[in-house]
């Protein structure tokens, strides 16, 4: 007799442990059939379930069981991301609160205790996807960190180092003074906020009297000035380009320079050209042959260097701000201040200001690998819903710099890069082969040293669609099902995980990754504000789960969600009604 009340819990709770037992989410039951393939985003391992999560895994959800439906050999490919800095920053804060740091530990030890964190935690969130009723292989598990995974790094860090795409220099990347490393565009977060445009009078040199104007809202970085700019086409400066004038505080000469990052109609028309802290000036200093003055250490205060007079070494960069504007006042070279509202780069994590800082690090280089990524869209070979996401993956890519993939942190792949006595750098899958590749240059063994930065987590994020299956063995899966139909993905990542995933996949598979890319709405509160813990705007799916069960929220959520709307919940209570608000990508200008 069936109950009066349609109990959800006990429903979902029976069939979902029937469905596993009887292997029913498992791919290759079916060998004969046309094959089907999903990978999952792999959510970080530090993170519980949140309604994007609760979305985008509905979605596809959808799309495997429909595929099972239609007698197809469906795998949805599970797994996690070990999320280097988010992760190394959740196991300090519990190494904080037993009163030690990581260093007090060293670098074996406090790897191992994030293998122990990661051991009891980072599984918590594959619980709650069962919870959500997610139809994963779950056999087939995998973690990006597993030797198979790290295997397969390893192998294209090495590949591309060998092929010349990757590399080492000496570039601006996205310093967070807190955490002490660079961190990627992702992880840095644009807050508008209200500042000052100081208006300073540049001495021309042998000219009495006359002086270059140049606005800043960073007036601390003058002091590694190496020029100031103005356009070539700007009748004001014609008679000044290629003459100098003095850097005010420093007394040091440096050209002007006629370069087309000026713009005429903006200010004065002149700006001063800081090489080391700033993107655009790096790019200016790169054209014009500029010396590169970094005046910032890692704690982003002041650096003693002969360039910056000693009074202001060892200041933190606001009061060095403060000493220069003073000083600036008192020599009567201060024409002007006024409010300004500017954009400033935040540390989503540290929520510290991100300096661009000038250091050596490990970049790929993206503009090659990004030409056929490009082309396969161009050509029709990947396809995105809706359409219009393209245009915004071209975008990306057409103006895409070199990536920065090395993070000065300790939790992640080590790169596979060692240090001889001289500097020569071996890069090679082992240690074994380094020292051996030294014994071969040298002409006798030579004692290295392992490079300590590890990569970006997006690295071997990229690698996900073929490293899961197997690669760099060709495995059955691998042959199977490669290229996979289907990813499902916010906005949000279009350039920092699926592009790369493109470049890595037609680099190393000769084909693209996936053939659809289904860009689903981003889940907002009903202000339209992305939801976040740190806002206090976020609805626990798992609580909505328990209410009222796991079919209601994927019903909704799906029913809601809109292609290329954004859906906006309402907080007053759960109710089966949103808003959508359009929305569209904002573009991080890139350090990469």
């Amino acid at each position: 007799m069936l109950d009066k009340t349609y109990s959800f819990s006990d429903i979902e709770a029976a069939w979902y442990a029937r469905w596993q037992a009887e292997g029913a989410f498992a791919a290759g039951r079916r060998p004969d059939a046309p094959a089907y393939a999903i990978v999952i985003p792999p959510p970080n391992v530090t993170g519980s379930l949140h309604m994007g999560h609760a979305l985008n895994n509905t979605l596809q959800d959808i799309l495997i069981r429909r595929s099972r439906m239609q007698g197809r050999d469906a795998l949805w490919q599970p797994g996690t991301d070990h999320a280097g800095i988010a992760t190394q920053m959740v196991v300090e804060r519990r190494l904080a609160g037993e009163g030690i740091g990581r260093h007090d530990l060293g670098r074996e030890r406090f790897i191992e205790r994030v293998w122990q964190w990661k051991a009891e935690s980072g599984g918590t969130i594959i619980g709650q996807l069962h919870r959500l009723g997610a139809s994963c292989d779950w056999s087939r598990e995998r973690f990006t960190m597993d030797e198979g995974l790290s295997a397969a790094v390893r192998k294209v860090f090495v590949d591309l180092y060998r092929q010349g795409l990757i590399y080492r220099d000496k570039r601006l990347v996205n310093w967070d003074p807190l955490l002490h490393t660079a961190i990627s565009d992702l992880e840095v977060e644009a807050r508008e906020v209200k500042g000052k445009l100081w208006t300073i009078r540049y001495p021309v040199e042998g000219q009495p009297g006359r002086f270059l104007c140049v606005a800043t809202t960073r007036p601390e970085t003058m002091l590694g000035d190496t020029a100031v700019a103005v356009h070539p086409d700007d009748p004001r400066y014609a008679g000044l380009v290629g003459k100098r004038c003095l850097l005010p505080i420093a007394d040091r000469p440096i050209p002007i320079v006629a370069d087309e990052h000026a713009d005429p109609e903006k200010g004065t028309g002149a700006v001063k050209i800081t090489p080391a802290h700033d993107f655009n000036d790096f790019e200016v200093g790169r054209r014009q042959g500029l010396p590169m003055i970094n005046v910032l250490d890692e704690n982003a205060a002041i650096k003693a260097c002969p360039e910056v007079p000693e009074r202001f070494h060892g200041l933190d960069r606001y009061e060095a701000r403060d000493a220069v504007v003073a000083e600036l006042e008192g020599l009567g070279l201060l024409q002007g201040i006024e409010d300004h509202t500017l954009m400033m780069p935040y540390g989503d994590r540290s929520g510290v200001v991100v300096e661009p800082w000038l250091m050596d690090q490990w970049f790929v280089d993206a503009k090659t690998l990004a030409e056929p990524a490009i082309r396969a869209v161009e050509e029709g070979r990947v396809q995105f819903v809706p359409e219009q996401w393209s245009k915004t993956y071209f975008e990306w890519m057409r103006n895409i710099q070199p990536w920065c993939i090395s993070r000065q942190i300790w939790w992640g792949h080590q790169i596979p890069a060692w240090h001889g006595p001289d500097g020569k750098i071996f890069v090679e899958l082992t240690e074994d082969e380094a020292l051996a590749a030294a014994t071969r240059h040298y002409g006798h063994p030579a004692a290295l040293k392992r490079d300590e930065d590890v990569l970006d987590t997006w690295f071997s994020s990229a690698l996900w669609p073929f490293s899961t299956l197997g690669w760099p063995e060709e495995t059955p899966e691998l042959t199977r099902f490669y290229p996979t139909d289907v990813l499902v993905t916010g906005f949000d990542i279009i350039f920092f995980w699926v592009a790369r995933m493109m470049m890595m996949g037609l680099h190393f598979m000769g084909d693209v990754p996936f053939r659809t890319v289904y860009v689903h709405a981003l889940v907002r509160d009903e202000k339209g504000q992305k939801m976040s813990k740190s806002k206090g705007n976020v609805i626990d799916p798992l609580k909505l789960i328990d209410s009222y069960g796991a079919d209601a929220l994927r019903f909704t959520l799906t029913a809601l969600a809109v292609q290329g709307a954004t859906s906006s919940l309402p907080r007053g209570g759960w109710r089966a009604t949103a808003t959508l608000r359009p929305s569209c990508g904002t573009r991080h200008a890139s350090a990469r």
